[in-house]
């Protein structure tokens, strides 16, 4: 039973534009035209646009697929090997990805789980470290004016209010 571009595409759930770019690549061969120059599709080339789709959805390259229809038999082994070998490859790297955001989501369940460090916490351990008051006004002053957005960075971190934080940074500028 003869096939109109549409019928076909349909039968194989393509688009009728898709079907044309397979006749346009040589992938499917030229059909014969009525006399008023329609297409007309036999059996064959319905039973290898099926065989061009099922390579397809495999992820068979076009390129590939033709070889594999036009070629020697044991053309689709080697293909569809290096397709194998291609997705096992592709796997991998996204179990791999898998691993690296188990470990990151891990990571940052234990660092929401470590003691906060305050604005207090630091101010005493500035001090068990034999820093005065001058010389914590001196790191600030440094601090801020070697790299400003991580001092206000810092500071956001210890969970300075923002009106305090505000007046650290303003002194810390004198």
């Amino acid at each position: 039973m003869p096939l109109t571009v549409t019928k076909l595409a349909q039968a194989c759930n393509l688009s009728r534009s898709t079907l044309l770019y397979y006749e346009q690549i040589g992938l499917l061969g030229r059909p014969r035209r009525t006399a008023g120059n329609y297409r007309v599709y036999a059996e064959k080339d319905l039973e290898r646009l099926r065989q061009i789709c099922v390579y397809r959805d495999a992820g068979v390259p076009l390129k590939d697929i033709r070889s594999i229809l036009d070629g020697a038999r044991d053309s689709a082994s080697a293909v569809l090997r290096r397709r194998l070998l291609e997705l096992n490859a592709g796997v991998e790297k996204l179990r791999e990805q898998q691993r690296l955001i188990a470990r990151l989501l891990k990571s940052t369940k234990q660092l929401r789980r470590l003691p906060m460090v305050t604005k207090q916490r630091w101010v005493d351990i500035m001090k068990a470290a034999g820093f005065s008051d001058d010389d914590m006004h001196r790191w600030h002053a440094e601090f801020e004016k070697s790299a400003p957005e991580e001092h206000q960075e810092f500071l956001e971190f210890l969970h300075i209010p923002a009106p305090e934080l505000k007046k650290i940074r303003e002194w810390s500028r004198k």
